[in-house]
């Protein structure tokens, strides 16, 4: 079955290019969504270059994502972060995994795109702690069937911890199919933010959410006001 690519970017020309860059040479299908939220650089003509569908909604991942997630009726959706990029095992895995039509979902593994060893023991973690507990973030480059994604509502609607919040609502109709090969991923947020703050945030956010705290609440913490 064929699968799309659903790409949200905001101000994201380099890391874009970086992507599609990677897609094209490592023999990715088409087609792909960019859904723009609003850029002021060059994302947009990037991905029309690239002879991406580019459509605009409002800013935010979550809808964003469902903006591109809603125009594809049959198949498979591959979710992929402007900041990470697609090697061709990566892309061959892509292919095998999407090629029944028997609706699921899976993940990657990640690799933080970085020589450093602490960035090693991180994306250990993040591999590990997905797979043991079926919960996958964006970073991973979730996939879905369409049927699947339909049966639990799309796109969880919320400012912040879509991702986590669809594993949930996927997991209970089947465990993810967590693959092997990597997906390289940006670790400017760790360098940005400092790694042991970045660390500290992210699973008290996430223990936050699992004991009830709103999305909307969680969105003021990380991004501010």
């Amino acid at each position: 079955m064929p699968y799309t690519i659903v790409i949200p970017v905001l101000n994201d020309e380099r890391a874009l290019e970086r992507l599609l860059e990677s897609l094209r040479s490592s023999g990715a299908q088409g087609p792909h969504i960019v859904v723009d939220g609003g850029s002021r650089d060059r994302s947009v003509a990037i991905a029309e270059r690239f002879g991406c569908r580019v459509i605009v909604a409002p800013q935010g991942r979550a809808t964003q994502l469902s903006a591109g997630c809603e125009l594809v009726s049959t198949g498979w959706v591959w979710m992929l972060h402007a900041d990470c990029q697609a090697d061709v095992d990566v892309v061959a895995a892509i292919a095998a995994s999407t090629a029944s039509d028997e609706p699921g979902w899976g993940r990657f593994d990640v690799r933080l795109d970085d020589r450093g060893a602490v960035f090693r023991v991180i994306e250990a973690a993040m591999n590990c702690r997905s797979r043991l507990t079926g919960i996958c973030t964006g970073d991973q480059g979730i996939f879905v069937h369409t049927h699947l994604l339909a049966a639990v509502g799309g796109i969880p609607d919320q400012p912040l911890m879509e991702d986590i919040e669809l594993s949930r609502r996927l997991k209970l109709r089947r465990m993810p199919v967590c693959l092997a090969e990597r997906l390289r991923v940006s670790p400017r947020r760790w360098r940005d933010n400092g790694i042991v703050r970045t660390v500290l945030l992210m699973w008290t956010l996430r223990l936050a959410y699992f004991f009830g705290a709103s999305p909307a609440r969680l969105h003021t913490i990380y991004y501010g006001n």
